[in-house]
C-alpha cells in the first residue's frame, strides 16, 4: 500500500497490531465496552452516503446517542446532505485516510458500500477496534466471510450485519415456535424473490461496458477496492455493481438475508452438503441469471431437525409451487417463503413480517397453543440494538458475524450456481467443494488486485 493513501505498509500494520490489542480489551475512543457514560455520544463514521448507505446512515442519526464525525464516499459530494447538518464532520474519499487522520475520533462505523468492498472497509475498521454496522451481504466471497468471523472473535468488537427483520418480531416469533415444537421436522422450504432487478433488461451481455465519464471527484481506484477494476460505467455505479459476478451477489446477496435468516438460524442449517442449479433463465459469463432455481440440501442435525432442502426461486416468471393448503383466494406474495413440516405449512413474506399457518382454518385450531411474543425483546430495532450493544446497554449484538457470516457463505454458494451450473458437492469440514475445481477456486475468488492484499491479513 504507498504512501500516496495516507499509510504505508509498514504504519499500517503498526497501527493495525497496535489498535488490536486496545480492541482485545474491548477499548473504544471514550468507551469501554460494558459501560456507558453519561449523557456521551457515539461518534460514527459514515461510509457510504448515497442510496441504501444513506438510508442506513440516516437511521443511525436519528438516534439521539449518535454524533457524525466523519462522512466518507468515493464521490465526496454524495455527503453533501450530512455535512450540511453535521458542519464538523471531515469528508474522505478513501476509507484508509478516514481511518489514519480520525481514527481516535470514531466510535463505530456505519457501513453501505458495494458488496465488493465490504470486506476491506470493515476489516480495517475492527482491526482498529471499530464496532461495525455492515449492510447486508456480509462480503462478497465465502472466504471473506469467513475471515470476518473469525476478526469478529479476535478484535471483540460489536458486529451487525444489516438485514433488519433479524430485530424484528419475526425472529422471535421463530425462535419461540421452534423453542415450543410449532416448528419441527421441516423437510422442505420454498424461497423465492420474482420481483425485476436491475439487470433483467441487459440481454445476453458479452463483455464489460464501455468507458464512460466518471461523476465529477470520483476516486475510481477507491470503488473498485480489491476487485478488477474496470473502465467507470453507469452500468456499474451506482448501484448497478449488483448483477455483476465480480462486484454484487445478485439476488442471493439482496433478498437472501431479508428471507431464510431466521430459518437458517433457528433450523440449524448450518452449510449443505450439496448445492444444484435445478434451472438457469439467462445464464451468462458476466452478470448473474434473469431467473434460477438452485436446490441447498442439508444433512438431519439431531431429533426435531431431518434433512432437509431449500428451493430458491428468482425471475419474474420463475415462481415457486402454490401451496395447495393456501385455497384459491390468497395470494402469494412476490417475496418470501413456504415452509414445510411434517404437520404443519407455514408461509410469511421478508424483513420482521411473521409466520401463518396454512390454511387460516389451521391457524384458528393451533391459535391457543402459540406463545405471546415478549414485549421486552421487541423494544429494540435493529440499528438500536447495534448502537446499544456498543454502549453496553444491550448484551449482543442480534445479527452478529458469528451468525451472518454462515448465513452469507450458504448464499455465496448459491451465488457459484447461478454462474457455473450443475451439481456441486460440499465439504463443510473443509470448506470446500469436491467436485469441480473452478467452483472451488470461486470460494475464495481471483484474489485482491495488488495494494489490497494487506487487509486479507488482518483476520
Amino acid at each position: 500500500m504507498g504512501k500516496h493513501h495516507g499509510m504505508d505498509r509498514r504504519s499500517f500494520i503498526k497501527s493495525s497490531a497496535v489498535a488490536a490489542g486496545a480492541a482485545f480489551c474491548n477499548i473504544l475512543p471514550g468507551y469501554a465496552a460494558g459501560s456507558t457514560e453519561a449523557n456521551s455520544k457515539l461518534n460514527l463514521a459514515i461510509i457510504g452516503c448515497a442510496n441504501r448507505g444513506a438510508a442506513i446512515a440516516k437511521w443511525a442519526l436519528r438516534d439521539s446517542l449518535t454524533n457524525c464525525v466523519a462522512l466518507c464516499d468515493v464521490v465526496p459530494s454524495r455527503a453533501d446532505e450530512f455535512k450540511s447538518k453535521y458542519k464538523d464532520a471531515l469528508v474522505f474519499d478513501d476509507f484508509r485516510k478516514m481511518f489514519d487522520q480520525m481514527g481516535d475520533k470514531i466510535d463505530a462505523c456505519i457501513i453501505g458500500t458495494p458488496d465488493h468492498t465490504h470486506f476491506p472497509i470493515t476489516m480495517l475498521a475492527m482491526s482498529l477496534g471499530k464496532s461495525v454496522y455492515l449492510e447486508k451481504p456480509l462480503a462478497h466471497s465465502f472466504y471473506e466471510c469467513e475471515l470476518l468471523k473469525r476478526a469478529e472473535e479476535k478484535y471483540g468488537v460489536f458486529c451487525q450485519m444489516g438485514n433488519q427483520g433479524h430485530s424484528g418480531t419475526q425472529r422471535i416469533q421463530f425462535r419461540q415456535w421452534v423453542e415450543s415444537g410449532i416448528i419441527k421436522n421441516v423437510r422442505r422450504v420454498d424461497a423465492f424473490m420474482n420481483n425485476a432487478r436491475r439487470w433483467h433488461p441487459w440481454g445476453d451481455v458479452k463483455g464489460y461496458p464501455p468507458r464512460e465519464e466518471m461523476p465529477a471527484g470520483m476516486n475510481w481506484d477507491v470503488w473498485a477496492g480489491p476487485a478488477a477494476k474496470h473502465p467507470y460505467n453507469t452500468k456499474y455505479d451506482p448501484g448497478n455493481w449488483r448483477g455483476w459476478y465480480i462486484y454484487g451477489n445478485g439476488a442471493f446477496g439482496d433478498w437472501g438475508p431479508h428471507t431464510l435468516d431466521s430459518i437458517h438460524r433457528f433450523l440449524k442449517l448450518g452449510l449443505p452438503y450439496q448445492v444444484r442449479a435445478d434451472k438457469l433463465i439467462g445464464p451468462n459469463d458476466y452478470i448473474y441469471p434473469t431467473g434460477s432455481t438452485i436446490a441447498f440440501e442439508f444433512a438431519a442435525r439431531g431429533q426435531g431437525f431431518p434433512a432437509m432442502t431449500i428451493n430458491w426461486y428468482d425471475g419474474v416468471d420463475n415462481k415457486p409451487p402454490r401451496p395447495e393448503q393456501l385455497g384459491p383466494e390468497r395470494k402469494v406474495p412476490p417475496c418470501g417463503k413456504v415452509i414445510y413440516s411434517d404437520d404443519l405449512v407455514f408461509m410469511g413474506a421478508t424483513h420482521g413480517s411473521t409466520l401463518r399457518i396454512i390454511p387460516e382454518s389451521r391457524m384458528k385450531e393451533v391459535a391457543p397453543e402459540l406463545p405471546k411474543l415478549p414485549e421486552s425483546e421487541t423494544s429494540r430495532d435493529h440499528m438500536s440494538n447495534f448502537l446499544r450493544a456498543v454502549r453496553g446497554e444491550d448484551p449482543r449484538c442480534n445479527s452478529p458475524f458469528s451468525v451472518a457470516a454462515p448465513l452469507t457463505q450458504m448464499f455465496m454458494l448459491g451465488c457459484i450456481a447461478q454462474r457455473l451450473g450443475g451439481n456441486l458437492d460440499f465439504d463443510a469440514g473443509k470448506m470446500q467443494i469436491r467436485n469441480d475445481e473452478r467452483a472451488n477456486s470461486l470460494l475464495k475468488g481471483p484474489g485482491p488486485r495488488k495494494g489490497w492484499e494487506e487487509f486479507y491479513k488482518l483476520a
